[in-house]
């Protein structure tokens, strides 16, 4: 499959666009380009900076998202003004795009609307096998909840992959893009129709502390009682080390990154689900954690995140024929965490992957589900190779 990737951190925000656009472009040695694919930083005028991107790229369909922070190629972005490009061309896959707007409201009705849309888009003859990538904004409500309602439309049998937009660590707001549009509260997905089937995959390396336990008692996105007990103390008494690493400059200080909840799947597996104390002592996690779900607290370290990277490559690239890209998302979480060590997660995913090109972004959490209940992580690595 042809492909081209690309990169700038030019100040103008229209040209940074086109001189990244340009440099992907010229990968695919004239061959006909089928989807566009930007990440970019907040710091711009993201409607200049696509419209830069346009100018090289013309009509043909593009998808992306705010970041915070950026990896291409095994070379790692760091928060700040970027923005990367890469384009898929040569028609060995079938790309139908689509996007939704005012997701906060009902996030599972927008899942359902994205899904039927992206894949009315791909075109009525259907192919053998299919994945969907899902770019949304990380803070737009309940992320599982939009990966539900696409469930409701995908079934079992495509797998979704993705990750919630950033914004440098900011938190005054992230977009996705599509076509020439930057959409705040919105979600955009790209039906990817393929003759083979897709693998996503995902890893996280962090490692559970004590037993599995029950939520008892949760509304939203707090978490009041774990076995009947008050969340907090739980959580408390989870923790290694009271006395964690600094926070990294940007980040927030009221999120302990070093423990998470790993929500239990039937199969035993975990997913990952941050969690926070807010200024009242209570326990708060990124996605609301369903009543009377199983959890265990669980940490990592620097080594423990990077070691999942040879896997996750080697899963991703497992069964399928002559892959020339993978689309990676990790988390900004893992970024805190690897702190001076932050470059090793892109330099060690692309010498595993080899000839296969990386390209992918730090997110607000991670889309991730095949076959299991659960799909939407934190502080964990996903990808999708095609």
């Amino acid at each position: 499959m042809p492909f081209g990737s690309g990169r700038s951190s030019h100040e103008d925000a229209t040209a940074a666009g086109s001189a990244a656009a340009r440099a992907a472009l010229a990968g695919l040695d004239g061959a006909t380009a089928d989807l566009v694919i930007v990440y970019a930083s907040i710091r711009y005028d993201l409607a200049a900076l696509l419209a830069g991107v346009r100018a090289v790229t013309g009509e043909t369909p593009l998808v992306g998202a705010t970041t915070s922070g950026q990896f291409i190629e095994g070379e790692f972005i760091p928060p700040g003004p970027a923005v990367s490009v890469m384009i898929l061309g040569g028609g060995r896959y079938r790309f139908g795009t689509a996007v939704v707007g005012g997701i906060s409201s009902d996030t599972t009705a927008a899942g359902r609307d994205l899904a039927r849309r992206a894949r009315d888009a791909a075109g009525s003859e259907p192919t053998p096998y299919g994945a969907l990538l899902l770019l949304a904004d990380g803070m737009a409500g309940d992320m599982q909840g939009l990966l539900n309602g696409l469930y409701r439309v995908t079934g079992a049998q495509v797998p979704v992959v993705g990750g919630a937009a950033g914004d440098d660590r900011t938190f005054a707001g992230s977009s996705v893009f599509h076509g020439g549009d930057v959409v705040a509260n919105g979600a955009v997905a790209v039906w990817i129709g393929s003759e083979q089937p897709l693998r996503v995959v995902s890893g996280h390396g962090w490692q559970p502390q004590g037993l599995p336990m029950l939520v008892t008692r949760v509304e939203g996105q707090v978490v009041h009682e774990i076995d009947g007990r008050p969340a907090a103390e739980v959580y408390h008494e989870g923790l290694v080390d009271e006395a964690e690493s600094p926070v990294p400059v940007g980040a927030r200080s009221d999120w302990r990154t070093a423990h998470s909840f790993g929500l239990i799947e039937p199969d035993g597996t975990q997913v990952v689900r941050g969690a926070l104390l807010d200024e009242q002592g209570a326990v708060r996690t990124f996605t609301p954690l369903p009543e009377y779900c199983a959890v265990q607290i669980v940490s990592a370290d620097q080594q423990d995140l990077l070691d999942v990277i040879e896997n996750v490559v080697e899963d991703a690239l497992s069964d399928i024929d002559d892959p020339a890209v993978m689309l990676t998302f990790s988390c900004i979480a893992r970024l805190d965490l690897l702190r001076d060590r932050e470059g090793e997660e892109a330099a060690r995913l692309h010498k595993a992957a080899g000839s296969v090109a990386t390209f992918g972004f730090y997110t607000y959490g991670e889309f991730a589900r095949s076959v299991g209940v659960s799909g939407y992580h934190n502080a964990t690595l996903t990808a999708l190779a095609l």
